[in-house]
């Protein structure tokens, strides 16, 4: 309703007929007040662990290594679809309360555990009766073109055979679903190339799907310069973006539809990767960057966004206000929810965290503490403590 001074914002309640009893007032006692946080790439939905992957990397085995042998998301394949929906509900609400309570109150949440149609439309229907179920809003997210599956893996044509049954097949009931609002690709050497990236997101577009791309995590893909040119709405990962990649964010920067750059900085961290995000270089060249978890049980088990900013912090470059603004508005711009979620202004969804810290220098300071004293979600209060 109003933002600023006490006597401005009575004066807007009262105006608005708003007084009394319909108002609860929470005192900050100090504390510094934000936006509700918006984690832009999870991969919520999942069964299993893959603690032992850990050993194995150690060992020297590389990710695409372990996926190629059969594990890695292909070991969270088989026991996501050995799960039943009310495991996978109890779980994701497990993860759900945890992300609340870090002052998370929006998140994406991907499927691409399943890998074949029924699994795939039963992870995003488990979505949407989390989010129906509250209080963290979920924007779901198809992603089919996750892996090869382990039955299309013999064969020859195996990855193109699979890049049609995800157009000709997946997309076709996703769009009939209707959960899903975005369709991502894991672009990148060994999973899918950018020309099939293309295909399948350009099918996604056909069916009124919104786009996003996992790009460049590994190695120079081409999918900065896919993301660019299909103007997707996030491209996610990019430690490994060509100076090429930069630059075609960077034009697309300047456009009426900018692709924001979403940085991951705690999978890099969990994999040990040689490189990091060059979020500084492509904020400095005008681009939108925000901030997620990549929450998922192999590559970055962590569902503390306030972590993720930390290590942004630390790592990236990012001051703490471009941490707090990757982590709200940008996030909500990836996800397109600008117009509504993601700063306190007049009209928005009043989603809003009290943190126990006095500035908003401390926030990314105390490393994986839990500092949200309240969360309120949609004007009412959801969490609190002390």
């Amino acid at each position: 309703m109003a933002v600023g001074r006490r006597s401005d914002v009575s004066r807007a309640l009262a105006n608005a007929g708003l007084r009394g009893s319909e108002i609860t007032e929470l005192d900050a006692r100090g504390g510094l007040v934000t936006p509700g946080l918006i984690d832009p790439h999870t991969h919520l939905l999942f069964g299993g662990t893959r603690e032992s992957e850990v050993a194995m990397r150690r060992s020297g085995a590389g990710y695409l290594q372990i996926l190629a042998a059969g594990g890695g998301i292909l070991s969270t394949v088989e026991r996501t679809r050995a799960a039943t929906d009310a495991w996978l509900i109890a779980e994701g609400r497990r993860w759900l309360q945890q992300m609340l309570h870090h002052g998370v109150t929006t998140v994406e949440a991907k499927s691409g555990y399943g890998l074949d149609t029924p699994s795939e439309l039963r992870l995003l229907d488990v979505a949407r009766r989390l989010d129906d179920e509250g209080p963290v809003e979920i924007v779901p997210t198809y992603l089919g073109a996750h892996a090869v599956p382990p039955e299309f893996r013999g064969r020859a044509d195996g990855t193109a055979a699979y890049v049609r049954a995800v157009i000709e097949e997946q997309l076709p009931e996703v769009a009939r679903q209707g959960v899903a609002r975005f369709c991502d690709v894991f672009c990148e050497e060994g999973v899918f190339s950018a020309e099939q990236s293309r295909a399948v997101l350009s099918a996604a577009r056909r069916h009124g799907l919104g786009l996003r791309l996992h790009a460049d995590e590994l190695r120079p893909s081409g999918g900065a310069e896919l993301a660019a040119e299909l103007r997707v709405a996030s491209a996610d990962h990019l430690g490994a973006i060509s100076s090429q990649g930069i630059a075609a964010l960077a034009e697309a920067a300047g456009s009426a539809a900018p692709v924001v750059a979403t940085m991951l900085p705690m999978t890099s961290l969990y994999l040990d990767l040689a490189t990091a995000p060059p979020a500084r270089a492509l904020i400095d060249r005008g681009v939108p960057v925000a901030l997620g978890t990549d929450f998922n049980p192999g590559t970055s088990p962590s569902p503390n966004l306030p972590l993720a900013m930390s290590m942004a912090w630390l790592k990236l470059g990012l001051s703490a206000s471009e941490a707090l603004v990757a982590a709200t508005i940008n996030a909500a711009y990836s996800l397109g929810l600008g117009a509504t979620h993601g700063s306190l202004e007049p009209g928005k969804q009043a989603d809003l965290v009290i943190w126990d810290v006095p500035s908003l220098e401390q926030l990314p300071y105390w490393l994986g503490a839990d500092l949200a004293r309240v969360v309120v979600k949609r004007g009412r209060v959801v969490a609190s403590r002390g």
